[in-house]
């Protein structure tokens, strides 16, 4: 049977298509990895799961995927990102905005597009009171599969398996990225009254918050697999805010364990900057 016998590529797609990565394939099979990497692209585009000509990369069809930078990106991107069809660029653009107050989030989520998109250029378009952090690329709709018409909140969002098993890789990547797009860390208070006098306490608290019901949940699904703690706030009759807070509490168990769930927001995510 030769290298290139309709057989053998039809078992490598067969493989890649239930997820096998290139690498493990091309040393399975014994074919080179370019030639894996061109036939899984060509696969996806004839089936419509991966648009535009072969030359333009995709690191997700051609490429190893950087999980934890596309984790954080995926998290920007359900968060404040968008993506647009500019008729003149023929091509699309994937947008995140990003508040002029934080400018370190500015440049992380520059890096998380170039890593990626290693082959694309980045660029950041001036607003009122903030920047667009911006990317063109053939290759969006293969890594942003939840992108369609309309609001997010108005249509289902839902991870694909493959996105999934990123998250599961680097959750708190994830969690970043929703926080840094759509959440916030905050110092809130309270007063108790301790022998007769009554006394001011202060107590972080991490806000997200969506529209989206699906996106909700995919954040505190997220949090509850690290072992965080979370509550849900309504704004009104919506239950748009999920919260992580330590405060003082009656129950000592309860207090500790969300002392537990602040700390570990602190040591992974931290305030925007």
């Amino acid at each position: 049977m030769s290298l290139h016998d309709p057989a053998v590529r039809h078992q490598a797609l067969t493989l890649l298509r239930s997820g096998a990565r290139n690498a493990d394939v091309a040393r399975k099979l014994n074919v080179p990895a370019g030639t894996i990497s061109y036939w899984k692209h060509t696969d996806r585009a004839k089936r419509g799961e991966c648009p535009g000509a072969h030359r333009s990369f995709c690191s997700r069809c051609e490429g190893e995927l950087d999980g934890s930078a596309y984790a954080y990106l995926l998290g920007l991107y359900l968060g404040d990102g968008h993506i647009v069809q500019n008729q003149a660029m023929h091509t699309p653009s994937l947008s995140v905005a990003c508040a002029d107050s934080w400018p370190g989030l500015m440049d992380l989520c520059e890096s998380a597009m170039r890593a990626v998109f290693p082959e694309n250029s980045v660029c950041r378009v001036r607003r009122k009171g903030c920047h667009q952090v911006k990317i063109h690329s053939k290759h969006l709709s293969c890594l942003f599969p939840q992108h369609g018409p309309g609001r997010k909140h108005d249509r289902v969002i839902a991870l694909e398996a493959w996105q999934q098993e990123i998250v599961d890789a680097h959750p708190w990547e994830f969690i970043r990225g929703l926080i840094h797009s759509d959440g916030c860390r905050i110092i809130n208070w309270t007063t108790r009254l301790v022998h007769g006098e009554r006394k001011r306490y202060e107590y972080p608290r991490y806000f997200f918050t969506n529209k989206s019901d699906d996106i909700r949940k995919l954040f505190s699904d997220t949090l509850t697999a690290v072992g965080v703690e979370w509550t849900t706030l309504a704004r009104g009759s919506d239950p748009f805010n999920i919260s992580v807070a330590r405060r003082a509490s009656v129950a000592r168990r309860a207090s500790v364990a969300r002392r537990a769930s602040v700390a570990l927001m602190d040591a992974h995510v931290g305030p925007k900057y």
